[in-house]
């Protein structure tokens, strides 16, 4: 258990299933065309699992935020961060302003944002902590997570740095650029669940 960011494929998206996202899918596109946009129509189907593959995305957040949200906040405006880290909906095109959904309940409404708007955000704080390249691009399988708990670590002895100081806002970092990356490549949304 826990709360995972995953990406959707078009079966999941669309569906009507008491586990799919057609209500929010309904919902944002009916928004999208009050605002003068088009349908959000194109989401790719799912794909079969293949390791390294950069076909789906899946990780756990399950390291304490504190540090990542201190850094946030010293480096972003209120806005910013709110955007960067507030989403339940990551869709991969552009939004003016964010979009607010009655997602799993109807006692509150929950952000979608656009990829887009959240990438420079993600660019902006992996080049304060100089994020490592060796950071894993692709997290189809939790890959970020077991990086960070395994790799990592061993990094951080030979290459210190911001970075290797806190590995768990690190990971944060890494979490938001590379979902908003993934959203953005494949045209598919992320969802927090």
């Amino acid at each position: 258990m826990g709360v995972y960011l995953v990406s959707v494929g078009a079966e999941e998206w669309f569906g009507e299933e008491e586990e799919g996202w057609g209500e929010v899918a309904s919902a944002l596109n009916a928004e999208l065309r009050r605002r003068g946009l088009p349908p959000y129509q194109d989401v790719p189907p799912e794909t079969d699992f293949a390791a390294g593959s950069g076909q789906a995305f899946e990780e756990k957040l399950a390291s304490s935020m504190t540090g990542f949200l201190a850094l946030c906040q010293t480096h972003l405006s209120r806005e910013e961060w709110e955007i960067l880290c507030g989403w339940t909906v990551l869709v991969p095109f552009s939004l003016d302003e964010e979009i607010w959904l009655p997602i799993d309940s109807g006692d509150y409404e929950s952000m979608v944002a656009g990829a887009p708007r959240v990438l420079p955000l993600a660019e902006k704080l992996a080049a304060v902590i100089d994020l490592p390249p060796e950071t894993p691009a692709t997290c189809d399988n939790l890959d970020l997570s077991m990086w960070f708990r395994h790799q990592a670590k061993e990094l951080a002895t030979t290459r210190t740095g911001l970075w290797s100081k806190d590995l768990d806002t690190a990971f944060y970092v890494a979490l938001f650029l590379r979902a908003a990356q993934h959203s953005i490549r494949r045209g598919c949304p992320i969802i927090c669940t």
